[in-house]
């Protein structure tokens, strides 16, 4: 474990770093002593965990000693990468409850489907982990609850992997309209269209593959038979799962709107209107034509999303736009730039670094043993995005139903809608507390 002698000496070189020109975090975690070792360990091995995971290992006191998952081929894959890549040797868990038991492991990284996100998250907390959790934080309102209290029951450090948050443009961003220069801003557009949010054909259903645990991947979600299209890579199109492009690129998107109009509460009124019109015959659950209006006292927030096609606003397939009085700031991952409205502002544009996500990682580990929570985003920066885009999934889903949702008693103004508050947990797994 990183000594705290060395992680505090770092965090002041950090925070007379940033004003610096040429210091990074990277140069900065890089300065350790090679015997101060972070142990991490893996749950999730496919996707962003794995990616998630890489970033975390650019650090050379970084060590993954443990890697969980229910695919054991892929498990033994990405333990032989491990080892040819990084000259590190991890052990190999189908339950993550056993990795979790290892008192010699510092940060989690949580990279499973969205409908694990919670239990594993809750457990970490009680195991006394720091914890890297993907977005969108939980597949559920009530359990984003359940995990925002764990974290402040345990008092546990946590970064959820919204790394627009650790950006420098999208910053950037935040203090220009922050200055006022868009005058007064009515309307905030967020769009996401992307391939892979539809299934244009459906996947019949086929044995278990040699070496898959389906039963533990279900966990709490209910018994079906299985399916390639479920287990690899496109669950998040299946309402048991995820919530579709709106939990995907909508977490994102959402975060930076709701930082931007700086939103720290729920909408006034949601509504969403959605269905599968693109592709009807296709095999995906959530919708690919979707739009939400957040509305709050002085402007709008729109969501909107198109699955299975790549054509989006100005160019962009995904995106946000500040509409001012004075002009619109436009952006995404690769750029902001400002759309005068008439000569009341001048054009300006914003590159960014592409450094957002190993920023992200290096923010976390620069909290870790300082016990510092107010990490770059936190759980309830995360949960607060989450929430937001199962307000709209819930509103669509119950064929455009304005709804209001009061976060003080956990409850919409529809009776009809609490029931999409809280999955029913199967297979004896038990829904953690929420307060």
């Amino acid at each position: 474990m990183v000594s705290r002698r060395n992680f505090i000496r770092t965090s002041s070189l950090l925070a007379a770093g940033t004003m610096l020109p040429g210091v990074s975090h990277s140069n900065i975690l890089n300065s350790l002593s090679a015997n101060d070792k972070v142990n991490v360990g893996l749950i999730g091995c496919r996707n962003m965990g794995w990616y998630d995971l890489t970033d975390f290992l650019k650090h050379p006191n970084v060590r993954c000693v443990a890697l969980c998952d229910v695919n054991r081929p892929l498990l033994e894959e990405r333990a032989a990468t491990l080892d040819k890549n990084y000259q590190q040797k991890a052990d190999l868990y189908n339950d993550y409850r056993r990795l979790l038991d290892r008192k010699d492991i510092d940060i989690v990284i949580i990279g499973t489907p969205d409908h694990w996100h919670c239990l594993q998250f809750v457990d970490a907390c009680a195991a006394g982990k720091s914890v890297y959790v993907e977005k969108p934080i939980a597949n559920s309102i009530a359990e984003c609850d359940a995990m925002v209290y764990a974290a402040n029951r345990y008092n546990t450090v946590v970064q959820v992997g919204q790394q627009q948050r650790s950006a420098k443009h999208w910053k950037e961003m935040i203090d220009y309209l922050d200055e006022g220069h868009l005058g007064t801003i009515g309307q905030v557009n967020v769009w996401a269209n992307f391939n892979y949010g539809a299934m244009a054909t459906p996947v019949a259903d086929s044995p278990q593959p040699e070496g898959v645990d389906f039963a533990m991947w279900l966990g709490p979600a209910p018994e079906v038979p299985f399916n390639t299209a479920r287990f690899n890579g496109l669950w998040r199109l299946f309402w048991d799962y995820g919530g579709g492009l709106l939990t995907d690129w909508g977490v994102h998107l959402l975060d930076m709107a709701l930082w931007g109009m700086k939103v720290n509460g729920m909408p006034n009124k949601t509504v969403g209107i959605g269905g599968n019109y693109f592709f009807p015959e296709g095999g995906h659950e959530t919708f690919d034509s979707l739009n939400v209006t957040y509305q709050f006292d002085n402007f709008v927030i729109n969501w909107s999303n198109n699955a299975g096609i790549e054509t989006g606003l100005g160019g962009r397939n995904y995106g946000v736009m500040f509409r001012g009085t004075n002009g619109s700031l436009v952006a995404d991952r690769n750029n902001w730039e400002i759309i005068p409205e008439g000569s009341k502002v001048s054009y300006r544009k914003s590159e960014a670094d592409n450094k957002d996500h190993e920023d992200h990682v290096t923010n976390l580990l620069l909290c870790v043993d300082t016990k510092n929570r107010k990490t770059a985003c936190p759980i309830e920066t995360g949960s607060l995005s989450a929430k937001y885009a199962h307000l709209g999934n819930i509103s669509a889903r119950m064929g455009g139903v304005p709804l209001i949702y009061h976060d003080q008693s956990r409850q919409f103004d529809n009776k009809t809608a609490n029931k999409y508050l809280q999955p029913t947990y199967h297979h004896s797994w038990k829904f953690p507390r929420t307060q």
